[in-house]
């Protein structure tokens, strides 16, 4: 009974302890996951009614499981033009800096302020201060609302800014030092380039050569958000749409979408980060960031997620 009893123990206390998702606690939106000096950060949106959501947490991990938080890395009182909401921030690091794109005061139309932004530090955990003093988009171009930034990094060390709300995507190059753009050949600053069912929350990255485009359709708030991606042989397109490779699962969560994913250098391994709504809350800003693998076929098509509650195990980058 004893010998059982222990068994029984085990079973469950590694049950319990392999639950990984949400990876860390708080209800956090929009994660942007990516790797500095061996560290694993991502960096989420406070999910909160708007006049709540005034500053960004980061959380770092060695391995993918155990996290730690970095409470209020920038908020509001550094960025003196966002007024509220602000999220979905995306960063990268250059020349020995680090910048965080970001969306605040969600705006409706030209005369507002407010848009895209940027904002720099020496290290992964700030800090913060505002970069420009101003936004760095405050218009709609193409019919994009200035939100849900994604700064890219290019083969040949080009930065390009994809970006947009309201069912368009514009893509533009950005200088180098960040503070404004480089006009494409034929003069335009911000080309479109949605694709098919394309929702918001654009991301890009580089696999065999393939330039992986991917987006977020449906509603943020309901349970059919999810992500879809099409690949391309240019940073620039065109993105014919392929298909639906994260949802919401019934019997796991809902609402699962606005993802990033994280590849360590030198491996063939892909982490799909992103948000979702556990299954007891109805609340739209209930959600919470979880990580799950990411695989691929053969043919370099992305397999479905599988979304779950155990998450994945320890990846230790050193």
């Amino acid at each position: 009974m004893k010998n059982f009893c222990l068994l029984y123990f085990i079973i469950c206390f590694f049950s319990i302890s392999a639950q990984n998702n949400p990876v860390f606690p708080g209800w956090y939106a929009d994660p942007e996951g990516i790797i500095f000096e061996n560290t694993y950060w991502v960096y989420p949106t406070y999910s909160a009614p708007y006049d709540q959501q005034v500053f960004f947490d980061a959380f770092s991990s060695d391995d993918l499981v155990n996290w730690t938080k970095h409470e209020r890395i920038v908020d509001t009182s550094a960025i003196k033009w966002a007024k509220r909401a602000v999220w979905a921030p995306s960063i990268i690091k250059n020349q020995d800096q680090y910048f965080l794109f970001f969306g605040a005061n969600d705006i409706q139309h030209d005369n507002e302020v407010g848009g895209i932004g940027v904002a720099v530090a020496s290290v992964p955990e700030g800090p913060y201060k505002d970069h420009l003093g101003k936004p760095l988009i405050d218009k709609f171009h193409n019919g994009a609302q200035p939100i849900d930034q994604f700064v890219f990094k290019d083969k040949d060390g080009s930065f390009y800014l994809y970006y947009g709300g309201w069912r368009h995507c514009n893509v533009a190059k950005l200088k180098d030092d960040f503070t404004g753009f480089i006009p494409f050949e034929d003069g335009r600053i911000f080309k479109e380039v949605t694709p098919e069912n394309y929702v918001e929350g654009p991301f890009m990255f580089i696999r065999n050569d393939k330039y992986y485009f991917m987006w977020s359709e449906g509603g943020w708030g309901g349970p059919d958000y999810s992500v879809a991606y099409a690949i391309s042989e240019s940073p620039l397109g065109p993105f014919k749409r392929i298909g639906k490779i994260l949802k919401q699962d019934p019997e796991v969560a809902t609402g699962a979408g606005h993802h990033s994913v994280i590849h360590p250098e030198g491996t063939d391994k892909y982490f799909i980060v992103y948000h979702r709504r556990p299954l007891t809350e109805t609340d739209p800003n209930s959600r919470e960031t979880c990580i799950d693998l990411m695989e691929f076929d053969d043919t370099g098509l992305i397999k479905p997620v599988k979304i779950t509650r155990q998450g994945v195990t320890a990846y230790p980058l050193k």
